[in-house]
């Protein structure tokens, strides 16, 4: 795969599609299974709100790559992706309930750097509150 995205196509302040991603327990225990971590604080709301938390959490990690996502479906190729890094400042909360939580997200390119790369600046929330910080992608486009 190569991106779909052309360098001379885009701008600084280009806004990438923003999307939204649904949160469920069913969700978390399906990460856990997927990456092998089976924290309780991110299925056993007892556990979770024992250690001091509101409630069962979301997966640091299963945020993040959510995140990502807004990157990869926009340029077309996940191996496009140069580098990326976040900083977790607040988690996401995952009541029991039919509707769990949301993971909203969105990107815009924050520089044109060499090489056909550009910088793209995340912004992630969830139930109001931001989420991760400092989040960017390097992504080499076409």
């Amino acid at each position: 795969m190569t991106a779909k995205i052309s360098y001379a196509d885009v701008e600084v302040g280009t806004e990438l599609p923003a999307q939204r991603f649904p949160v469920t327990r069913a969700t978390l225990v399906q990460y856990a299974g997927a990456s092998g971590d089976f924290n309780p604080i991110h299925w056993n709301e007892r556990f979770a709100k024992e250690v001091g938390l509101p409630d069962v959490i979301a997966h640091g990690m299963f945020t993040m790559a959510e995140a990502i996502r807004v990157v990869t479906d926009w340029v077309g190729d996940p191996g496009a992706v140069v580098e990326y890094g976040v900083r977790f400042t607040r988690p996401v909360v995952v009541p029991d309930d039919d509707k769990g939580a949301v993971i909203e997200v969105s990107g815009k390119i924050a520089a044109k750097l060499d090489d056909d790369t550009v910088r793209v600046d995340l912004t992630a929330t969830s139930a109001g509150q931001k989420v991760l910080g400092a989040s960017r992608a390097v992504v080499r486009l076409a």
